[in-house]
């Protein structure tokens, strides 16, 4: 017999041919950003590539990487989830900023129509773990909400044990772009991470985070296309392939590869700066008397008086504070998230829940005074005036309840759209807006309309957000086209109208009421007359707080203008020298409505869960 000697490097090519052989693929359709309610073709987009994915053989399962509505209603989620039952494949969702930033139902429905906000699971050798981001009802940089922060942790774990490979995934890339990217991308660094998955950009880009590398697809929508699209995603060998998919007609060439393997991030160099706090180093005037972090988000302003400060979070709890030391005194559970600011009387803490109910909590140990339930969310936070209570809804409502009992007084029921901000009343009338692009005065003691206003605009350029501000028999808005109005208060008549100052929704008021104040987009903050017959700027200060965007109303107190920014800093401006007085930042995520306190001291809570008792000289 002759034996023939078959060389080393044969053998080992002929093994890893065999191992790539024997390999199965794993493929699935990565789909994103389907805006269903907007365009109107939305939903024909995504019913077309529902049909064209179960056409495709082999599939695992489909993603679908948030913004799966446009805004967030329940009616959009509900039709979303129709047309994606009929996948004969199993679909993972989370939701994305469309989603949260404008839910009339207070980001409650997404968990219930589609079971989960976030998920994890094995397919192949890989976990995947997908979570969303916003921001939550606040318009501001994005966000992974504090309670997806921990649960990412928790699932991190879990992997850092047994060095299971990882592919993540979230709506919004992990750059800076998300206000708290970088603990995500720490933890992530953690673990085996092998890739991530975003959408948010609508556009197929190879991307890197941090040396991770990336992908963001392209939206589902056609945009000027005759047709939309999504990607198909092949893993085999280590290796991972992007192919996009026209529905009913193509399978383009792979425009992006990624190989799968561990990475050694101590020796990358892509690590980008984290937030800054150098800023509080040129400030020492100021400084926290206490700090503390909550486990959930907090989308809603603190209240105090010198016994008692209450905020509420989004785990659905109403918390107490002492404001001298901020030791709880004690905690409400309501049945939702809570995005209301309280309002506080000598006896209790009224407040709303996307559970929606109104609630009337004893001050002393949370009890329940009285509680009204209306049947839909409320996001709106009430407001307090004399014997009443003023509060609007999510299903085209405005009510009043008596303070004392809870007994409900009026309903008016011609609102277009939902209610989210705090109202406003002086003797006669009571006043707020609504996403229906539309500004209402209803008769306090009836409830029935006075008169109405509106931009005549897209939904999201409503006068919602801001609180509207009265001053001389005046109303003043600000609304999300850049504009600053004044009305009649009496008949609604608009006075004069500005978007010189380009300014996005936040608005406040002096405490002698002789001006309003307006955060511009960029930089600088305006005090503009509320006398003059046309649009008058008395002063501004430059902060250089750079592009700005949140709501959260400006404040004063004793002299001291408060402004808060969608990245952590509140701004303390001396209105006689107009000058910065002092400066801090305490987060890098939105800072909610400030409540100042006296002794030059304020109360302050973040959307990422901060809270904080800041005192300056």
């Amino acid at each position: 017999m002759i034996r023939f000697a078959i060389p080393l490097f044969f053998l080992t090519l002929f093994a890893l041919f065999a191992k790539a052989q024997s390999e199965q693929p794993l493929r699935f359709a990565f789909v994103t950003d389907t805006h269903i309610g907007a365009p109107a073709t939305a939903a024909e987009d995504l019913q077309r590539t529902v049909a064209d994915i179960n056409t495709q053989s082999g599939l695992a399962f489909v993603v679908v990487t948030g913004d799966l509505t446009d805004f967030g209603t329940e009616t959009e989620l509900r039709e979303t989830k129709r047309i994606l039952d009929q996948l004969i494949y199993p679909y993972y969702v989370f939701p994305g900023n469309h989603d949260s930033k404008w839910s009339e139902n207070g980001c409650n429905v997404f968990r219930q129509v589609f079971g989960a906000e976030r998920f994890a699971f094995t397919a192949g050798k890989y976990r995947f773990v997908g979570c969303g981001s916003g921001p939550n009802m606040r318009m501001s940089p994005g966000l992974v909400a504090r309670e997806d922060v921990l649960w990412v942790k928790k699932e991190l774990e879990t992997l850092k044990r047994t060095g299971q490979p990882l592919i993540f995934m979230n709506h919004y890339p992990l750059d800076e772009s998300l206000a708290n990217w970088y603990l995500l991308t720490d933890e992530l660094k953690g673990v085996n991470v092998q890739a991530a998955f975003c959408g948010h950009g609508h556009r197929n880009r190879s991307m890197n985070f941090e040396g991770i590398p990336a992908v963001m697809g392209r939206s589902n929508l056609r945009a000027t296309d005759p047709v939309g699209g999504y990607n198909l995603v092949t893993i085999q060998n280590d290796t991972m392939r992007f192919e996009e998919r026209t529905p009913g007609l193509t399978t383009r060439p792979v425009w992006n590869t990624i190989v799968l393997r561990k990475h050694d991030f101590s020796k990358d160099n892509t690590r980008h700066p984290r937030p800054s706090y150098a800023l509080n180093q040129t400030y020492p005037n100021v400084r926290p008397d206490w700090e503390k972090q909550d486990s959930s988000d907090i989308g809603a302003g603190i209240v105090a008086d010198r016994r008692l400060a209450v905020y509420p979070n989004t785990h659905g709890q109403v918390v107490a504070l002492d404001p001298e030391t901020g030791r709880d005194r004690w905690r409400f559970q309501t049945g939702g998230k809570v995005y209301a600011t309280p309002d506080l009387t000598s006896k209790g803490v009224v407040v709303a829940s996307t559970d929606g109910t109104v609630y009337y909590l004893n001050r002393k140990n949370g009890n329940v005074i009285w509680k009204q339930a209306t049947g839909r969310p409320l996001v709106a936070s009430p407001l307090v005036d004399g014997k009443t209570v003023y509060i609007g809804s999510s299903e085209g409502k405005f009510r009043a309840f008596s303070l004392k009992d809870g007994a409900k007084l009026w309903e008016f029921d011609g609102v277009s759209e939902f209610v989210e901000s705090i109202p406003t009343a002086d003797d006669q009338r009571v006043y707020f807006g609504s996403w229906g692009s539309t500004l209402y005065a209803l008769d306090k003691s009836t409830g029935k309309l006075a008169w109405k206003w509106t931009n005549g605009k897209l939904r999201n350029f409503s006068p919602a957000a801001c609180t509207p501000i009265l001053a001389h028999n005046r109303v003043f808005i600000q609304t999300p086209d850049r504009t600053v109005t004044a009305l009649d208060a009496a008949t609604g008549r608009e006075i004069w109208k500005s978007n010189q100052h380009k300014g996005f929704e936040s608005i406040g008021a002096s405490e002698d009421k002789s001006v309003i104040y307006i955060k511009c987009m960029q930089d600088s903050v305006y005090a503009l007359s509320t006398r003059s017959g046309q649009m008058q700027a008395d002063w501004f200060v430059n902060c250089r707080y750079g592009y700005e965007i949140s709501p959260s109303p400006i404040t004063e107190k004793d002299g001291v203008v408060f402004v808060p920014t969608d990245d952590g800093v509140i701004y303390g401006l001396d209105k006689s020298t107009r000058r910065i007085r002092f400066a801090h930042k305490l987060s890098n995520a939105m800072v909610n409505r400030i409540q100042p306190l006296s002794r030059r001291r304020v109360l302050v809570t973040t959307m990422d869960g901060k809270v904080a008792a800041l005192r300056f000289e």
